[in-house]
């Protein structure tokens, strides 16, 4: 075999050993050519070709790939393929200590139907609910009780007054769907989960056969506010909202006054706000007034609405104790 008469340009270590002789070329790069020419039968050797290299070589692998090239050599025979490895979660504890950890492979997201319209026309209809932590949709009592303050505050205990009601974090949808149920003329839902929207929120307002008096907005809830304007349109406020966050995730004091501040929320707007415990809520929100304030174990439920909705309660509760 013969090599090139032109100077070798690379860090090469070559060793060319044949009938005794020995030529070698050599470099501070760890990479090695080796061609070792052993008699045979015939009066023609046979050349034996090993390459190999250091991890530390200075080489790139392209340099390599092209070195080889240039040899008459195959690249991928030599130069071995990356192994390719599942991705790593690295966590730093102690001084100096590495703990390395393999991802962990979620199960698939399921959905199970425990939920149930308590009132109006779709009564007792079950809806889907994820299972799991991942969405926390509101408790039933809770619900019930919401909308039994809302009818009596609105003049009208055996339903709501028709209007818009808007649903910020709504996840399985329960809390509008509620409120379609029992007399809201259109719903604005807002969800940024799509899974949650495409196996659970439509799904529950076709069962329902209230997807045609529902809009889904798929957003974040602060991108629905900064936006509120767009969303609201030539429609006004809102004459509902319902505010059901997942607890941690949420500062209750800027959500509400981003809430307050926004073109959502009208004189006449009714809000529902569930909250948990050991979370200080204010007596207002931008024009409207706090007109209840309920525990139930963990959970608190907070109302705010319109100035003269509380007049009505105070009014009720002095019939009440003249009767």
């Amino acid at each position: 075999m013969a090599l090139s008469s032109s100077p070798v340009l690379s860090p090469l270590h070559f060793n060319f050993n044949s009938n005794n002789k020995n030529l070698s070329f050599l470099s501070p790069n760890p990479l090695l050519f080796s061609i070792f020419t052993k008699p045979a039968n015939t009066n023609r050797g046979c050349s034996t070709i090993i390459f190999s290299y250091k991890p530390t070589s200075g080489l790139t692998a392209e340099d390599k790939k092209v070195l080889l090239e240039r040899y008459g050599f195959e690249p991928n025979e030599y130069i071995p393929e990356a192994k390719t490895k599942r991705r790593k979660e690295v966590q730093r504890k102690g001084k100096g200590k590495e703990v390395v950890t393999e991802e962990e492979v979620k199960p698939p997201r399921t959905t199970h139907k425990l939920l149930q319209v308590l009132g109006g026309k779709a009564k007792r209809k079950k809806l889907l609910s994820p299972k799991g932590m991942d969405v926390r949709p509101m408790m039933e009592v809770v619900k019930g009780a919401a909308f039994d303050i809302l009818q009596v505050a609105g003049g009208c205990p055996a339903s709501l007054r028709p209007g818009r009601w808007l649903d910020l974090y709504s996840g399985t949808g329960s809390v509008g769907i509620e409120a379609i149920s029992r007399g809201c003329s259109e719903v604005h839902f807002v969800e940024m989960d799509p899974w949650v929207i495409s196996n659970v929120l439509r799904p529950n307002l076709e069962w329902t056969g209230f997807l045609d008096v529902s809009v889904i907005h798929p957003v974040r809830v602060e991108s629905f506010l900064d936006q509120a304007e767009r969303f609201v349109g030539s429609n006004g406020p809102f004459d509902y909202i319902s505010v059901t966050p997942p607890y941690t995730q949420v500062d209750y004091g800027t959500l509400m006054a981003q809430i307050s501040n926004s073109a959502i929320v009208g004189e006449d707007t009714f809000i529902v706000v569930e909250y948990p415990l050991r979370t200080d809520m204010l007596d207002s929100c931008g024009c409207l007034v706090k007109i209840k304030d309920r525990r139930f174990g963990r959970t608190h439920l907070a109302i705010y609405g319109p100035k003269w909705a509380q007049k009505k309660k105070k009014s009720e509760k002095t019939l009440q104790n003249t009767a």
